[in-house]
């Protein structure tokens, strides 16, 4: 009995002695696949080199485990793997955020530069606007000087003309005098001349001839 029951444990042993090798291929092959495939990935398989590293000696100490160091050694090949998937991920995260946040500085800078140009622009046109105002106020105060110098001279002409008037009216008021004056001593004159031709004795007539009595005689 001991020597069928001895026999049959070895069969047993020997049936299973495969199937345990079969099944630590398959976690070997597994994880290995799980670890080539990230590492192939064109995005994910640039980052987490150590934890890349690491997890494929966790594997290689898998697949030289003894059976009582098996099950903690597929323990470990298997975080170590999950924890170079995780590694990786968090790697890409990052580089996306700071991607990301340069393209956000990106694009405040843009802003900042366009709001820096339209400042300016506002500026020059402003500056433009108060140059154009300034220019406009002394045309106008150019015109109102030469308004003011205008008005000026146009009160000094009538100033002028008033004078001129005034002593043209003097001229005048003497000239007419003169002439009233002139004319009072013509009448003035006609009449002395006139009294003195009434005054006056009338001149004698001339007294006719008396023929000669002596040439009478003599015919």
């Amino acid at each position: 009995m001991k020597r069928l029951a001895t026999t049959a444990l070895i069969g047993l042993m020997t049936l299973a002695g495969p199937a345990l090798a079969r099944q630590d291929d398959m976690d070997v092959n597994r994880l290995t696949s799980s670890l080539n495939q990230l590492a192939s990935d064109p995005t994910l398989g640039t980052y987490a080199q150590a934890e890349q590293a690491l997890a494929h000696a966790a594997i290689d100490r898998l697949e030289q485990a003894s059976r009582s160091e098996r099950p903690h050694a597929l323990y470990l090949a298997e975080r170590r793997v999950d924890l170079a998937k995780a590694a990786a991920q968090l790697q890409d995260a990052r580089e996306k955020l700071d991607q990301l946040d340069r393209e956000h500085a990106q694009i405040l800078l843009e802003a900042s530069r366009r709001e820096a140009e339209a400042a300016r622009m506002e500026l020059e046109r402003q500056r433009m606007q108060y140059q154009m105002a300034q220019e406009e106020a002394a045309r106008l105060q150019q015109q109102g000087m030469e308004a003011s110098q205008a008005a000026e001279q146009a009160r000094a002409e009538a100033e002028r003309a008033k004078k001129l008037a005034a002593a043209q009216s003097r001229v005048a008021r003497a000239a007419r005098r003169e002439a009233e004056a002139a004319a009072q001593a013509a009448r003035a004159m006609r009449s002395q001349m006139q009294g003195d031709e009434s005054s006056a004795p009338a001149p004698e007539k001339p007294s006719p001839k008396k023929s000669s009595s002596k040439g009478t005689k003599g015919h």
